[in-house]
């Protein structure tokens, strides 16, 4: 097929936007919609130091080769990659993550639960995303950074809303995005793409990550919303969009009040 805006070959097809597009104007799609994130949320500013949570595969390789290619530039933010080894055999190489960093040309640090808890998930843990964050938390403040970034995707944010729907959670929905006190905020900058657009953005630009999800399975709730958002999403493309458009709606309702900053007239 031919690219809908140049007609060079095309290298993916949207069905949510009916465009084929060729590399180059789909890396400035992607790019494009990762700016208007962090704008809209004002992620990034003057001063800012952005830790990458980066464990070497598709979506945090993908976002590192992003926010370099968008900040190297500037010397009021600085860019840093933060690996975290939570001893999950066969997984998370961070050898891998470290060469890629390099090629990349971003500092890179790297902390185990091994070394900061006394044992590897594998042996002791039973909450390894909790622990996992708060490690990255804690190499992230001491490393001076302000922000922690992750390779979240549009597929991640809609099976979150739709999660919550049928687990009949209303505050997942409307809590805020606010962080805890004194807490590192995190950005997403690829919140409005998909994960198949992230993994193509990947393979592009990035070379020998790591194609492997992590191994620690999910319960069969979050299975099944994967299959049924996707099922759902083969027939009605713009799914995934209104999912995480809702959530957005959801919070700025909760953080602004229908009458804030404005006169109710009472009668």
């Amino acid at each position: 097929m031919r690219c809908s805006k140049c007609r060079r070959d095309a290298v993916v097809y949207q069905r949510y936007s009916g465009l084929h597009l060729c590399e180059q104007h789909f890396n400035q799609d992607v790019e494009a919609k990762a700016k208007r994130a962090i704008r809209e949320h004002r992620w990034v500013r003057s001063g800012d130091t952005v830790a990458v949570a980066f464990s070497g595969d598709g979506g945090s390789s993908a976002v590192l080769f992003f926010l370099h290619q968008l900040l190297r530039e500037r010397r009021d933010v600085r860019l840093m990659a933060i690996t975290v080894d939570e001893g999950v055999s066969g997984y998370r190489n961070p050898e891998r993550a470290r060469a890629i960093a390099e090629h990349i040309g971003v500092p890179w640090v790297m902390a185990s639960f091994r070394d900061e808890y006394g044992a590897a998930f594998d042996e002791k843990f039973s909450c390894r995303a909790t622990l996992r964050r708060t490690l990255l938390s804690r190499i992230a403040r001491a490393a001076g950074a302000t922000k922690l970034a992750c390779g979240y995707n549009l597929d991640d944010g809609a099976r979150s809303v739709l999660e919550a729907v049928l687990r009949g959670d209303p505050g997942r929905l409307t809590r805020p995005m606010r962080e805890e006190e004194n807490a590192i905020p995190w950005i997403k900058p690829f919140m409005y793409i998909p994960e198949c657009e992230v993994a193509l953005y990947a393979s592009l630009h990035v070379e020998g990550y790591d194609p492997a999800g992590c191994p620690c399975a999910a319960d069969a709730l979050q299975n099944d919303v994967r299959e049924l958002l996707d099922d759902y999403t083969s027939r009605h493309p713009a799914t995934k969009y209104s999912l995480v458009n809702l959530g957005e709606a959801l919070r700025e309702m909760v953080e602004t009040p229908a009458d804030e900053g404005s006169e109710v007239e009472h009668r």
